[in-house]
């Protein structure tokens, strides 16, 4: 059974569907619009539910690529699917967090309802036929497109300056993945293959690995943001709508990083190693910069964009490092941020839906009026500190033990981010949900509904679920990650 094409084409199903309510009646009539959500959201929970039984089916003794589908395609070129270690949990995450996407848009989104559905099933395909494609040609395809459904979700459902943050987001990534294309070609006129896993064992002259690693680099580092590329970020997240912010944060971001460990350490190492201390530099640069500017931000939205930027800094940081605890942290912190920065941008959604405003000032005493939103705010503030017990200490203890034994230096600065972070969390924290509540508007405010909390069940559960027992990570990837890190270090005589 090609379970992998399965699971990366279940949505377009949902899409079928939606479109035959958008063309055989109103659009905007009521009841189209329910049956379109409940489609959008079952479909999402077949997807999870087959993602689910990859993950069980899946061999965590092998570093080989498993379930691979391999066919011919046009020309010379193959259609070929398949993950490992390192890229069948990111399918597990994306189809965990598409349902809740679905379901934190039900009452927030009110115009062109069955459009903006049939965006994020589109998106949900892309995505995961990035973790899944181990054709170049294919993953640049789906890699490429998965900006189309993302700038029309900005730019449609967004804020008041939307088209401006669509245009840059799109422009950004456009500009860095042109390279990447150019890069592409020329890799496969040296070896003669476009696939990856050829390629991953195809060694390149070291000279052609620096313009090959820089083209790649150009990309991936827009993609996760660093820094100094990071300014897209805080824009698109405060216009896009809640499901936006949350699935942007959650999966986008992570295809950087994917990015990174796929193709520049294991088909240019000697590349990577070089330029080692320059990923260093930027990654402390915005893991510190970053966070300071996080705690003079005055919108709620934009700090936490912010921190995603520092946090992405950890994972770059980890993955450079060039051994297994960098590599295990760098990828348990992908998804472990997957989890806590989707749950803090509901959070922001949830008092935004009520009040419409995401100004820090705005707010205050939030507790009296909502003792359990409260509570799990909290939770998820801890999460993204890196308080021990949640998934957050795990990734970033990782990358920094990693770092320390790359360069030392770089492991004391990025651990003074830490601290920052704290600082900008937990000030955040005290000025919206504790003291007084003296807004008067905020006096009818109402706390979680079942929907809003429903929401929130699966990520506290996976939040403190891998922050208690990390295994359920580190058993999947370990096989996949030691064999990342050999062939590295010893393509770099490490």
């Amino acid at each position: 059974m090609p379970i992998l094409s399965l699971i990366t084409y279940a949505p377009l199903v949902g899409v079928a569907a939606i479109l035959a309510l958008r063309f055989t009646g109103r659009p905007d009539d009521a009841k189209a619009v329910a049956a379109a959500k409940w489609i959008a959201l079952i479909t999402t929970l077949a997807t999870l539910a087959l993602s689910v039984l990859l993950v069980v089916q899946f061999d965590p003794n092998t570093a080989a690529f498993q379930f691979v589908e391999d066919h011919a395609w046009f020309a010379s070129l193959h259609y070929r699917m398949g993950v490992d270690g390192i890229s069948v949990l990111f399918v597990l995450l994306t189809a965990f967090l598409m349902p809740i996407c679905i379901a934190a848009s039900w009452r927030s989104i009110e115009t062109r309802v069955l459009e903006y559905l049939i965006a994020f099933l589109v998106l949900e395909t892309l995505v995961i036929g990035v973790f899944c494609a181990l054709d170049l040609v294919l993953f640049y395809i789906f890699f490429e497109f998965g900006l189309v459904p993302m700038f029309l979700i900005i730019g449609i459902w967004g804020g008041k300056r939307r088209v401006y943050a669509a245009f840059k987001f799109f422009l950004y990534t456009l500009l860095g993945s042109v390279l990447m294309l150019a890069a592409i070609l020329a890799m496969i006129n040296i070896s003669g293959t476009s696939s990856i896993p050829e390629l991953m064992t195809y060694h390149f002259d070291p000279a052609i690995q620096t313009w090959l690693w820089l083209a790649f680099f150009a990309s991936f580092a827009v993609k996760m943001p660093m820094w100094p590329v990071h300014t897209w970020l805080p824009d698109a997240h405060v216009e896009a709508p809640t499901a936006g912010s949350v699935f942007l944060a959650g999966i986008l971001l992570k295809m950087g990083g994917y990015g990174f460990m796929r193709f520049s350490l294991p088909m240019f190492p000697q590349a990577s190693h070089l330029f080692t201390p320059l990923v260093f530099a930027l990654s402390v640069i915005a893991i510190v910069y970053t966070s300071l500017v996080a705690f003079r931000q005055v919108d709620i939205k934009k700090l936490i964009a912010y921190s995603s930027v520092a946090h992405m800094g950890f994972v770059t940081m980890g993955i450079f490092s060039g051994n297994v605890q960098g590599e295990q942290g760098a990828l348990f912190q992908m998804l472990s941020h997957g989890l806590i920065s989707g749950a803090l941008f509901l959070c922001v959604g949830v008092v935004y839906d009520r009040m419409h405003t995401r100004e820090i000032a705005f707010y205050g005493g939030l507790v009296t009026r909502m003792p359990v939103y409260a509570a799990i705010f909290l939770l998820f503030t801890m999460g993204n500190v890196g308080l021990p017990g949640t998934s957050g200490f795990v990734g970033e203890i990782l990358t920094m033990a990693g770092a320390y034994g790359a360069s030392t230096w770089t492991a004391l600065i990025a651990a003074t981010g830490v601290i920052l972070s704290a600082v900008y969390a937990l000030s955040l924290y005290r000025r919206v949900v504790f003291g007084d509540l003296t807004n008067p508007k905020l006096a009818g405010i109402t706390d979680l509904d079942w929907r809003e909390t429903a929401i929130f069940v699966p990520l506290i559960a996976g939040t403190l679920i891998l922050g208690v027992y990390p295994n359920y990570v580190f058993n999947l990837t370990q096989t996949s990650v030691d064999h990342l890190v050999t062939v590295y270090q010893t393509a770099v005589g490490g």
